[in-house]
């Protein structure tokens, strides 16, 4: 897992990729490290095609939500998992 900490007027998507090639490998069997996630969460703040076409040729899954859609992507259910991520670190500040 990577962190990036930017300013509150700097958009997401500017980051995205940025956040993506800061991911450490990951240790484990022998051999060549896993150095890259399956696929990239994100929601309607990442939605950029050009993005998405990055994230393809790095073999990464972009599963970012799509502008002007309905919800019911599937993306919202894991969002209270991020929520309450962020509300433990400003418990701890």
């Amino acid at each position: 897992m990577a962190v990036k900490l930017t300013g509150a007027n700097r958009h997401d998507i500017t980051q995205l990729l940025p956040l993506v090639d800061s991911i450490p490998s990951v240790a484990g069997k022998v051999g060549r490290p896993r150095c890259k996630p399956d696929s990239v969460l994100g929601d309607r703040g990442y939605d950029s095609e050009p993005h998405r076409i990055e994230l393809r040729q790095k073999s990464i899954e972009p599963l970012l939500a799509k502008r002007r859609t309905e919800n019911g992507s599937g993306l919202g259910i894991y969002r209270w998992v991020v929520e309450r991520s962020i509300s433990w670190l400003h418990q701890n500040r």
